[in-house]
């Protein structure tokens, strides 16, 4: 019976918790998705100038073997 007592001021105590949390997940995904796009386009530039970098080494025969 106790444990069931437990339970119930659980319920009573997380609940708003809960619905909160749904609540603020899409709002705070909305706000983090322009650093996300930022983080590709950089990712996007590294690769670029990688492939830059590496371009006399490929032309001379030293890429990866198939």
């Amino acid at each position: 019976m106790l444990s069931f007592m437990l339970w119930l001021l659980l319920l009573l105590l997380c609940w708003p918790l809960a619905l909160l949390a749904l609540l603020l997940y899409p709002l705070a995904w909305l706000i983090l998705l322009p650093f996300r796009l930022i983080g590709i386009g950089v990712d996007a530039v590294f690769e670029l100038l990688r492939a830059i970098v590496m371009l006399p080494a490929r032309v001379l025969g030293g890429g990866p073997r198939r």
